[in-house]
């Protein structure tokens, strides 16, 4: 007998049920060579992108391989308008779920290089680019959603200037929250410090301990722990001393004005000596400044190489300790601030120098 089901007899039921298992059979041996020949691939590489492709195309759920085989059979099936609609319909969300999976594990793998990479310098940075990383997925999930929602034929204009206006009133009553969210993500993206950078901030100056997503937390110099909101944070003129390479010195010393001509010729050369007699000092200047009120003022300028304070304050000791020498072997004495009376009583003028 020739059954007849749903205007199709057993033939065509059995080629449709054969085209199905063809296509979801191809496209599993497709998904399963392509991962185990990318995997061989990956282990030959020092490059996370291919570790990243291998999770992505691992993530292809079977539901969807057979979906997309019930719809190649169902293209040998007599079918009407309204149950060729509702099954494209159907393939089209699978479809679309699927594309949100693959979206959603190239997040996660993303985010768990970036915490493999970052865990040892910045770890606080992981917390925010695991908010960063939900925003990704849930904003991904939501639009999939919605062009599924759209698909079925549901109207979402309404449903979309429903969330338009939801998201303004709740951006309104969480400004500031979101504020110095988004300023999170501004320092971990840009980078400004991380975390053990020693920073100045205004008249504060400390080490960044922690980054949050509402606050920041610096260590100060004298041992308390003292919270900024992010946003504050970017708003303020920061000086990172960690990233900085090398130190302009300058300072100034001051001679007695007894000093004779030849010692006050003979004093840059003596800062020069002595700045160029250390390792870590590149002599850049040494001049006779000025006559000052009460002295004769010498001003040098070098470059220390290296970031580290310790080491400049050791170079400027040992700079201090060969001045100190070399002044007493010359009888030049340093000056002190002084200032001089001059008195008149009788016709006489008399001198009087006292120290200020």
């Amino acid at each position: 007998m020739n059954y007849v089901l749903f205007k199709n007899d057993l033939t065509t039921w059995a080629i449709a049920l054969a085209i199905t298992f063809a296509v979801s059979l191809l496209l599993y041996s497709i998904r399963r060579v392509a991962v185990c020949r990318l995997d061989r691939y990956a282990q030959t590489t020092t490059t996370y992108v291919d570790d990243a492709a291998v999770k992505v195309l691992s993530a292809t759920h079977p539901l969807f391989i057979i979906m997309m085989g019930l719809l190649a059979g169902s293209q040998w099936l007599e079918m009407s308008e309204l149950a060729t609609l509702r099954l494209t319909r159907v393939a089209l969300a699978a479809g679309l779920l699927q594309v949100a999976r693959w979206g959603d594990v190239a997040v996660r793998e993303w985010l768990e290089h970036y915490r493999r990479q970052r865990i040892a310098e910045d770890i606080a940075s992981t917390t925010s680019t695991a908010v960063l990383g939900f925003l990704l997925r849930l904003a991904l999930w939501v639009v999939i959603l919605l062009m599924i929602l759209d698909n079925f034929g549901v109207n979402i204009t309404t449903l979309v200037a429903s969330l338009g206006i939801g998201g303004i009133a709740v951006a309104l009553a969480l400004q500031n929250i979101l504020g110095d969210l988004l300023s999170s993500l501004s320092i971990v993206l840009d980078k400004p410090f991380v975390v053990g950078d020693f920073i100045i901030i205004d008249d504060i100056a400390g080490t960044v301990e922690h980054i949050g997503l509402k606050t920041t937390r610096i260590r100060s110099l004298s041992g308390e722990q003292i919270v900024f909101s992010n946003s504050d944070m970017l708003k303020s003129r920061i000086r990172n001393l960690k990233r900085m390479e090398t130190r302009r010195i300058v300072f100034p010393i001051a001679v007695t004005y007894q000093t004779s001509k030849d010692n006050v010729r003979r004093i840059p050369q003596l800062l020069q000596e002595a700045v160029e007699a250390q390792p870590l000092a590149q002599f850049d200047r040494a001049h006779f400044k000025a006559c000052g009120p009460s002295a004769l003022e010498f001003e040098t300028v070098y470059i220390v190489q290296s970031a580290e304070y310790r080491v400049y304050m050791d170079i400027q000791q040992n700079i201090n300790l060969m001045l100190f020498e070399r002044f007493a072997e010359l009888g030049i004495s340093f000056a002190h601030p002084t200032q001089t009376l001059y008195l008149a009583r009788h016709g006489q003028q008399r001198v009087s120098a006292a120290p200020v």
